[in-house]
C-alpha cells in the first residue's frame, strides 16, 4: 500500500514571512538540517527544478536526487515531484500554507510508493517521514519565529 504523511505546524508569524522564507530554496541547507546542498538547475516561472543533498547518513550514504517543485503563491500551495526518484517508485508533495489567528499554519503532504528493492518499505517510510517531518517543521518554526523577533525589533529602533 502507497505511503502518505501529513504533518503541519503552526508558526507565529506572518504568513509572507513564512512564505519567503520556506521557498527560498538556495537557503535551504540553512533551514533544514538535513540538508548539506542544493544546486538549482533551472527556473522557468514558477517551476524551479533542483538537486538536492542530504548530510551522510548513519552508515555514511549521501542521497542526493531531483526535484521539481511549482509555487502558487496566490493559492499558498507548493506542489512537488522527485524527478530522480532513487528509492521511490514516486514522491508527490504538497505544501499549504493558512493565515490563522496568532500566525501561519503551513501543512505538508507527501504521498510515496517505496520501490522493491529499496532499503526500507512504504510503511517504514512513512514512520519515517512522519518522526523526521516533525524534527524539520519544529526547527523551521524555531528559526522563522526569531527571524520574525528581530525584524519587529529592528522595526521599532
Amino acid at each position: 500500500m502507497p505511503g502518505h504523511t501529513e504533518n503541519d505546524i503552526t508558526i507565529a508569524a506572518p504568513l509572507d514571512l513564512v512564505w519567503d522564507i520556506t521557498n527560498d530554496i538556495e537557503n535551504w541547507p540553512q533551514l533544514f538540517s538535513e540538508y548539506a546542498a542544493v544546486e538549482v538547475l533551472s527556473r522557468e516561472g514558477d517551476k524551479t527544478t533542483f538537486r538536492l543533498t542530504m548530510h551522510p547518513d548513519d552508515n555514511g550514504t549521501v542521497w542526493s536526487w531531483v526535484s521539481e517543485r511549482v509555487v502558487d503563491r496566490a493559492h499558498r500551495t507548493v506542489r512537488a515531484r522527485r524527478v530522480e526518484t532513487g528509492p521511490f517508485a514516486h514522491m508527490d508533495i504538497h505544501w499549504q500554507y493558512s493565515e490563522i489567528p496568532g500566525g501561519t499554519s503551513m501543512h505538508w503532504t507527501q504521498d510515496f510508493a517505496m520501490k522493491p528493492d529499496a532499503p526500507v518499505d512504504d510503511k517504514g517510510m512513512t514512520e519515517l517521514i512522519n518522526r523526521n517531518s516533525r524534527i524539520q517543521m519544529e526547527l523551521i518554526r524555531d528559526k522563522i519565529e526569531q527571524r520574525d523577533r528581530e525584524l519587529r525589533s529592528a522595526a521599532v529602533s
